[in-house]
């Protein structure tokens, strides 16, 4: 996994991480982490930032690669330069490399007189006589790749033989007029000597592929690479009107989901049906069972259309599969953050926590969730905002459920209902919602909460009833 540590963490990101991770895992390989920061103009140290913290809370562990180490370090390319110049001077030594002084202005003006439909560089600067080279002495240059002839074919990892034919693939740079590597060296380079054996990335990488092939190929002749990489191009994951999920869209901000409670196992069994599965019949999965099921074989070549709702939906699934410790554990940040919970915990929130939560355990569909559904049970009750409108109706509800409340002896879930179902819907005919309604907003601030019965039997008796008179005055 290499990604560029320039703007927020896209969700592609993690779907490509996911799929390298549990191909590694499941062959016992080694799962590579490097970053990709050459950019000097878009690199940001946030984002690389964004990126250690985003795999960190997917749970999505490395090999090798930074804060880890490893035996083909250093991990960030910012810091391999003295490796990129000695690779350039070898291929410009052997050949493979010219020095280009054209601008892409007088590019573009040679293809538009020659009438070619052929994008891209035209191999001008690549046999240039030592009068051309005179003439150009003092002008910038960028160092390119003489491209060969033929055809370049591989076997993708995901989508079979691919073949293109090398007079649709020009010459490229491999260097910026001030000597800083590119993308298509330096990714190429540190595959070779970190002996990466698998390339898994997306689709969109796929027309760089012949070219990282070809020069492969020369590594390889100057001693640099071993072998080449077998390359698998993943499925684009498509946003709304069925375009291509960018930085932009509200759905791609990675860390965004995590904010918002989703669990990163819910997040990524659901980025791994984004072109995988693991059975026909089933979405639900661990990222254990992924890791003993996952072949490259199985992934669909086909764009992959991201579906928040069936995000939110394989997330709610596996809220269900926490155990209640574990469930507990994961929303204290969220109840801290918003001041729900006392930081650190104190024993009289510890204790209505612990019997607040399997109220709400099977209800909740995000962690954030928890905030809203048990705020109410941690405020003073003189403190409670009610966030719905009880009408005089509803008033006259409340009074009769404080009446009849008043008369309960034990204060305990099975009493409470008891005396709510007699006056309100026995005595005065309402419907359970018309009749339980304003209690719940009295009691709770709004319409929807916990059970309600046992949230007044939590509160305790004083609390309750402090409640509904409080809503009444």
């Amino acid at each position: 996994m290499a990604p560029s540590p320039t703007g927020s963490p896209h969700v592609g990101l993690a779907r490509t991480a996911l799929f390298n991770w549990a191909f590694a895992r499941h062959h016992g390989g080694t799962f590579v982490f490097r970053i990709e920061d050459t950019d000097k103009e878009r690199n940001t140290e946030e984002s690389y930032r964004s990126l250690l913290e985003v795999m960190r809370w997917l749970g999505l562990d490395w090999d090798e690669g930074p804060e880890v180490g490893g035996p083909f370090g250093p991990y960030l390319q910012s810091e391999r330069g003295h490796i990129y110049r000695d690779v350039l001077a070898r291929l410009a030594e052997t050949g493979y490399t010219y020095d280009c002084y054209c601008e892409n202005s007088e590019v573009e003006a040679r293809r538009k007189a020659s009438g070619s439909k052929v994008m891209g560089y035209d191999g001008f600067c690549r046999d240039l006589s030592a009068e051309q080279l005179a003439a150009f002495a003092g002008r910038p240059s960028v160092v390119r790749f003489r491209m060969p002839e033929g055809e370049i074919s591989f076997d993708d990892l995901v989508r079979g033989t691919i073949s293109f034919q090398s007079e649709f693939v020009p010459d490229y740079a491999l260097a910026r007029a001030n000597g800083d590597p590119l993308y298509t060296l330096v990714a190429p380079v540190d595959d070779a000597l970190m002996e990466i054996t698998h390339v898994l990335r997306g689709e969109d990488l796929l027309s760089s592929t012949p070219r990282q092939i070809a020069l492969f190929e020369a590594l390889k002749e100057i001693g640099v690479a071993k072998a080449t990489p077998a390359f698998g191009h993943l499925p684009y994951v498509m946003g709304e009107g069925n375009k291509k999920l960018s930085k932009r869209d509200p759905e791609a901000d990675l860390l965004a989901y995590r904010d918002k409670g989703f669990l990163p196992e819910g997040l990524l069994n659901y980025l791994a049906l984004l072109g995988w599965s693991i059975a026909a019949d089933r979405d639900i999965f661990t990222l254990e069972e992924m890791v003993e099921k996952f072949e490259l074989g199985d992934v669909n070549p086909n764009p992959a259309r991201f579906d928040l709702k069936k995000a939110d939906a394989i997330n709610a699934s596996h809220m269900r599969l926490l155990t209640l410790e574990d469930l507990t554990h994961r929303v204290l940040p969220f109840l801290k953050a918003a001041g729900v919970v006392s930081d650190p915990v104190s024993d009289l929130d510890s204790r209505m926590l612990e019997l607040a939560m399997p109220l709400v355990s099977e209800r909740m569909n995000k962690l954030t969730e928890a905030v809203d559904m048990l705020g109410f049970l941690f405020v003073d009750d003189a403190s409670l905002v009610r966030t719905d409108v009880i009408d005089e109706a509803g008033r006259e509800v409340v009074q009769a459920a404080a009446a009849a409340l008043a008369e309960v002896d034990t204060w305990s879930t099975e009493e409470i209902e008891a005396a709510l179902r007699s006056a309100l819907v026995e005595e005065r005919g309402l419907k359970p919602r018309l009749a339980f309604g304003p209690v719940r907003i009295a009691i709770s601030g709004r319409k929807i909460s916990p059970p309600l019965f046992e949230s007044m039997e939590l509160l305790g008796r004083e609390r309750s009833m402090a409640r509904l008179n409080d809503a009444l005055a």
